[in-house]
């Protein structure tokens, strides 16, 4: 297929390299033009505007926040003025209930197909082709988009005909694995505290019940410190559980573990965690248990005074 691709950061520039690897031809824009110098160089065709990554047979998005999207998707260069007729727009980035609704809406009235696309696992995992895809939008659309779907993951569920469906889906999960992170740093807050290892701890934990590879991954972070470079940045975390809320109270159903969350985020934010792995809330259990006297959180600051970061 004749695809554009928009938004390279680590999660989108893994996604196009697969796509290249596939046999797409592959147009790529970002607003910051030397992230798409490597793929240039494997291939791929740059695009000096959004609309020119719109003129082939689908385009894929995969950007920060609503904000961005909201940014390419609208105006008179965005990608709805600038896509053709019946051409696709593979939506994969992390958005609102809402916003997805609102740009499913805006291409419906020019003929033009979306598929909300979001995806399931870091940036290694993109790299390698292994994310796991939640499509939502009509049949004849998922099926159309498919071949890209089939470069980028290692398998698609497609959970809805709407595609603000596969949106919540992946708002849930993602709300279920900020849960992990910050149950996992209680126990081994309280473990460590209570003088057990906590390598062992969780060589038992995910050798037997626990034995899912967000346990190991999460595990193995929050023990080792090892928030930097950030596979998945706090501010995003942070943003996907003000989404999830706002969803929340839209549909009416009651998440005090969200609310918590929310809370927990904002908490690392407000200390400097900008820049740390969303997994860096669980550390804040051993925190608040003065088992971190340094109180760094990962980031190599000098030693601080317990409830500083």
């Amino acid at each position: 297929m004749n695809v554009g691709f928009i938004g390279l950061g680590r999660m989108g520039a893994g996604m196009a390299a697969n796509l290249l690897k596939a046999g797409h031809c592959v147009t790529v824009y970002n607003r910051t033009p030397a992230k798409a110098e490597a793929l240039i160089r494997q291939g791929a065709k740059p695009a000096t505007s959004v609309a020119e990554a719109c003129r082939g047979d689908a385009v894929m998005t995969m950007l920060a926040n609503d904000e961005a999207v909201e940014s390419v998707a609208f105006g008179s260069e965005g990608i709805i003025a600038s896509l053709p007729a019946d051409a696709l727009h593979v939506s994969s980035s992390t958005i609102s209930v809402a916003l997805s609704e609102r740009v499913s809406e805006e291409h419906a009235m020019r003929a033009q197909r979306l598929v909300a696309a979001p995806v399931f696992g870091r940036p290694d995992v993109a790299a390698a082709g292994r994310l796991f895809v939640v499509a939502g939008g009509a049949a004849a659309a998922v099926k159309a988009a498919q071949p890209l779907l089939d470069a980028v993951g290692q398998r698609t569920f497609v959970v809805s005909d709407m595609p603000k469906g596969a949106n919540l889906v992946k708002l849930s999960g993602n709300f279920l694995g900020a849960s992990v992170i910050e149950t996992l740093g209680e126990a081994l807050a309280l473990i460590a505290k209570g003088g057990i290892d906590q390598r062992q701890y969780l060589d038992f934990l995910t050798s037997t019940l626990f034995d899912a590879p967000i346990y190991k991954t999460y595990g193995r972070l929050i023990a080792s410190g090892d928030f930097t470079p950030a596979g998945f940045a706090a501010p995003l975390g942070q943003k996907d559980i003000r989404l999830v809320l706002a969803a929340a109270e839209d549909l009416g159903v009651p998440m005090p573990v969200a609310s918590l969350l929310r809370d927990r985020f904002l908490t690392l934010l407000a200390h400097g965690g900008e820049r740390l792995d969303w997994s860096a809330i669980g550390r804040l259990p051993a925190v608040d248990a003065a088992l971190r006297p340094d109180a760094d959180l990962g980031t190599g600051a000098e030693p601080r005074t317990i409830g500083s970061f």
